[in-house]
């Protein structure tokens, strides 16, 4: 069956469908890894958005439910140059367009996706809509953005106990967290309670954190300016670890400002240099970064930058034990180098431990 994708630029593409019979409209973004299809499509950071795939073929090793990394699709679409229709791999339990079907989650494949990604690396990413028929509508509601979207902040998050263990209990502001994030503090012994995004500051510390991370997420982090008071108490209280969105916030509530990229990093191959001349590839997925000329006065300094472009991947505080990264060092996928960021962090909890006996 035929199905279109049309951009709010005029541009229409072409395919054929596969998975769930329903349309969709978003943000249009792509994503270079040429892994991990999986984890990304179910990575709450990408709620809403119509993600299309650099690499050429996806859906060759099936879909793993045990690799999700929350309960469900978070991406509106799927968009490929070739869904592979007989998956190779013992771990795998279905096909990339059966799941689809059973998370009601559109695709789109068959299109020139090197020609697409081009065309948003040069325009800026932008709204778009996933359909079967194309009108004089779907292009008008797209360019007055009158297009419907679904809540970024329409996380359903509860307190809960994440992760038992022996080591440091590590108190979570879930702004959209990937499960993969809890599963590295886990493998660390840590125990891990996971509160809400909006969780009072008073709240977090009464049960007696030995760290704070502010977890990754989707969306405008201007969406989330009622939070700063509460993060500039945490990271008062306690060591502190932003990742993503949570170095975002983190960086706003010490003074800086953030900007809309334009096309944004999302894959698995960024490469980031820090500020000791150690360079590492990241695994990245945001629309938004930390603005460099906003740092000066503020109490925050750069550690980590993107080699390509320059954007800031990492900042500290000079008063606080407290740190954040742009890039996700919980990878999965992706590369593993930038593990060490959560050894760090227990280090400058065990060392914020020291100082206080």
């Amino acid at each position: 069956m035929k199905r279109y994708l049309v951009l709010a630029n005029g541009s229409i593409y072409s395919g054929e469908a596969f998975g769930a019979d329903v349309s969709a409209s978003g943000e249009l973004v792509f994503n270079t890894g040429m892994t991990g299809y999986q984890e990304t499509l179910t990575d709450p950071s990408y709620q809403g958005q119509l993600i299309v795939f650099s690499y050429p073929l996806i859906g060759n090793y099936g879909i793993n439910v045990a690799d999700n990394q929350s309960s469900k699709a978070q991406a509106a679409a799927v968009i490929v140059h070739e869904a592979a229709v007989t998956p190779s791999h013992w771990r795998s339990q279905m096909s990339l367009d059966a799941w689809a079907k059973s998370e009601q989650l559109p695709g789109l494949s068959g299109i020139d996706t090197r020609k697409l990604v081009k065309e948003l690396r040069d325009q800026g990413v932008m709204a778009a809509s996933l359909v079967d028929e194309v009108s004089d509508k779907t292009i008008a509601s797209l360019q007055s953005g009158m297009h419907v979207l679904p809540s970024l902040l329409a996380l359903a998050v509860h307190k809960h106990i994440a992760a038992k263990g022996d080591g440091p209990l590590i108190a979570v502001m879930d702004f959209g967290i990937k499960e993969s994030i809890i599963q590295a503090l886990a493998a660390r012994n840590c125990s891990v309670i996971v509160f809400p995004g909006r969780t009072t500051a008073q709240t977090v510390l009464a049960i007696h954190p030995d760290g704070i991370l502010l977890s990754n997420g989707p969306g405008d982090p201007e969406h989330w300016l009622d939070v700063l008071p509460e993060i500039r108490q945490l990271q008062q209280a306690k060591p502190l670890l932003g990742i993503c969105l949570g170095h975002q916030l983190f960086a706003m509530a010490n003074g800086a400002t953030t900007f809309k990229m334009k096309f944004g990093h999302r894959g698995f191959n960024h490469a980031v240099k820090s500020d000791d001349g150690k360079a590492f590839f990241t695994a990245q997925n945001h629309g938004f970064a930390v603005d460099i000329a906003s740092i000066p006065g503020t109490k925050l300094q750069v550690t980590y930058r993107e080699i390509n472009d320059g954007t800031i991947e990492g900042l500290q505080s000079t008063q606080d034990a407290a740190f954040s990264v742009q890039f996700h060092p919980e990878a999965a996928p992706g590369p593993h180098d930038g593990q060490a960021i959560f050894d760090q962090f227990l280090q400058l909890i065990g060392q914020t431990k020291q100082q206080l006996t």
